[in-house]
This record gives structure tokens, sequence and C-alpha cells, in this order.
């Protein structure tokens, strides 16, 4: 999915499907994200189609944006998740998930969190450690149920993105290595608490490149056979998430080529295949839609100073990444100049975008694009600020998704002292 399939322009200003922004922005006011659910539906679509011959599951990666709305869509088109806590999965649950499409990653899962989603009899556990297999072992014996596992192989492979968001390289914290991997399979088919049902490898996010996915599952399958000699079966590989979007000037994987590189690596395999997309079926899909408040020159820099803050969308200080910033009603008829896009947060950190030619005026609204993962998922309260509405867009129809925050919210849970 492009950027200009998210927004158009119509009447000399800017819509998401059937609805101008300008319309969000005054009866939802500023700053909000905006969603587009033709965008949703297409980015699942063409990822389920892509591999017309094979049993896959697509497992949504929640922590790309765990609205309800969303992933009560993704649930209704047949989606399973990908959760990495408990309150996702209490949020997929709420949304309407099944429970059997629910697969349970992440490095640190707590005995309370392995007993809920034991309790709703999810599909698979991908462990990440030799202690988290014994844990849990422990709480599946203590249950007296059998916990299904599949065990997240570490391939080392260099997915060649921010090494913030890589994930598959020795010196991160996910996974098992490589060469430990077979050894703990073995300690796994010892236990009676447990299952075993699968493998599991995700190297990153925000891929760009298909040699490094390739790369993983030569390494995966060259273990699956030895577990084969083994005598450990498994029912599915996961071969994660990571595909990447386009922020700027990338050239993303086509899903029909990620899927042709590894269908021709899969021949006569015929397991399950898991995936675990999140950013690109959620994140060209939304935008952050601000206002701009003041214009500043500041020494030789000059600043567009709008409504929106690093707490609302931390990505560009968190990672320096880059959204395509663009305005609402364009003004053909001035001069577009260069801006820092900043936010009234106390914190020098605070950008959202910089270097930027764009005409603009207070009071003008701006989107800044790409924002539908890692954007409202990631927001704070820092400097007691309330997050933003959550709008989405169905043709012409905008539906209320999540409702700003009040000051009062931010502080209903402390209390003084006496």
């Amino acid at each position: 999915m492009s950027l200009s399939s998210l927004v158009r322009v119509a009447r000399d200003e800017l819509y998401v499907e059937g609805v101008a922004l300008a319309r969000i922005a005054a009866e939802f006011g500023t700053p909000s994200y905006v969603y587009s659910k033709a965008g949703l539906v297409q980015a699942y679509v063409d990822f389920t189609t892509a591999f017309p011959k094979r049993d896959i599951l697509v497992c949504y990666a929640a922590k790309a944006n765990s609205n309800l709305a969303i992933l009560g869509l993704f649930a209704k088109l047949g989606a399973g998740f990908d959760i990495v806590s408990e309150g996702e999965l209490r949020r997929v649950l709420a949304a309407g998930g099944n429970p059997r499409k629910i697969v349970f990653s992440g490095v640190g899962k707590r005995a309370e969190e392995m007993r809920a989603a034991l309790e709703h009899n999810i599909l698979c556990f991908n462990v990440e450690s030799e202690p988290e297999l014994l844990r849990l072992a422990e709480v599946a014996s203590d249950m007296g149920v059998r916990a299904p596992v599949s065990i997240r192989v570490n391939p080392n492979v260099d997915p060649k993105t921010h090494p913030y968001i890589a994930t598959g390289l020795k010196e991160n914290k996910f996974g098992v290595a490589f060469e430990d991997a077979r050894a703990l399979y073995q300690t796994a088919s010892a236990l009676s608490s447990i299952e075993i049902v699968g493998i599991d490898c995700h190297i990153g996010s925000q891929i760009t490149e298909i040699s490094p996915f390739a790369d993983a599952l030569d390494k995966v399958l060259q273990l699956v056979d030895e577990l084969a000699r083994d005598g450990i079966s498994l029912h599915h590989i996961d071969l994660g998430g990571g595909i990447g979007i386009r922020y700027k000037d990338e050239e993303p994987i086509a899903v029909s080529d990620y899927a042709a590189t590894l269908g021709a690596r899969l021949q006569g395999h015929e397991y399950q295949l898991i995936f675990e997309p999140g950013r690109s079926l959620v994140g060209n899909a939304g935008l952050l839609l601000t206002r701009v408040e003041y214009i500043k020159q500041g020494g030789e820099k000059r600043f567009a100073i709008v409504d929106a803050a690093m707490n609302d969308l931390i990505r560009p200080a968190l990672y320096d990444a880059y959204h395509e910033v663009v305005a609402v009603a364009p003004r053909p008829e001035q001069a577009a100049r260069i801006y820092d896009i900043v936010g009234p947060v106390c914190e020098s950190g605070d950008f959202l975008a910089r270097q930027r030619m764009l005409a603009i005026e207070p009071g003008d609204l701006v989107a800044i694009l790409s924002a539908g993962a890692y954007g409202s998922v990631m927001s704070s309260n820092y400097n007691t600020r309330p997050r933003p509405a959550e709008i989405m867009v169905d043709g012409t129809t905008t539906h209320l998704i999540r409702a700003r925050e009040i000051i009062q919210d931010l502080y209903a849970h402390e209390r003084l002292l006496p």
C-alpha cells in the first residue's frame, strides 16, 4: 500500500477515502489519529492471497496498533494474533479474537500471564529461553494441562534495519541461539506438560530486502530437518513478520515476491505457515492530523509548532524516523519554506519532522503520514498531555474508535498524601 492510496486531493484539500481531513478536525479536534478501513482490509487481503497453495495463518502483531476496532476488524477477516502480554491477550479477546489463533511471544512472560493464556487455550507459546520453558512446564503441570510451544530460534541473520528494531542477531535479547535450539527442543520433548507444535523465527522490523528472510528460512529448515531426525515432529513454522513499508523513498518487498521466495525454499515441506505482520498491515493505513499553532523564527531555523508532540508520535525522536508531512489545504499562491515540525513538549527531542518544504500558516492543518503503526500505541501522557482521539474512516462515514482523553483522566488513579 502506498501513501497515495490513503490520502487523495479533492476540491483542493486532502481526503481519507471519502472524508475531508478538515471535516474530521472540525468534528473531533486535533491532534487525532485517522485510519482508513479500506486500507487495512486491502493490506490484509493482499497478504492472505499471496500464498494460494499453502495452509497459512496470519497472526496480526497487536503491538503495532492494538485499538479494539482494528483488532476487531482483523478478527472478522479471519486473522489470528501475535501478542506479547496479558494486556494484549485481553484486548484481542475483548475484540472478538479467536484464542485458538493466538500466539504468545515475548522474552519476559510472567507465570500469571502463562496461566491466563493456558486458561483460554491459545494456539501456541513462542518460547524464548530455557528458563521460560521450564517455568511454562511448571505452570502447565500445576494446571493439569499441556502447553503448546514453538521455540523462537535466533538465526543470527542481519535484517539490515535500524538496530533498535533488529531482533535476530546474537547480541539481541530475543530468541534462542541457533546453536542451542536443538538441545532445547530435546529438553522440551522430555517434559510431560509441554507439547511441541512448531518452530518460530522473527528477525526484525521494517525490513526492505528479501535476502534476510531467505537466509533465516534456510537456517530454520536446516534445524527442522535435524529435529525430524531426532524424532521431533512439528505442525507449523512461524516466520514472524518484519516486512517494511514506504515512509519516504524505500522500495518495500512486494508480498507476492516474499511469498514466491519463501515458497521456493519450502518445496517438500508441508507445514502450516504462520506469519506475524504488523507494520505492513497498518502502517500506511493511518496518519496523525495536527494543527499549526505558531510559526517561529529561531536563529537560522524556522519552526512550525503544532499541537501534536513526541508524546503522541515518538518514532522520530526514538528512531530518527522519517514521516512525510503534507499540508491538508495547500497554498499554491504562497512560496514554500523550510520548517522543522515540532511540538509543545519541553524536550529538545520533541520533533516530528525536520527540514520540510511547506507553505503553511498558523491555524493550518498538516497530516503526518504512515503513522498507523507504532503511533498511538506508543503514545504517552508526558507533560500531562491527553492522548489523541482515534477515528476510523469507512467510505464517507467516520467512527470515533478512541475518545480523546481529558486531563482529569490522567490523575484519576493518583492520591494525595493524608
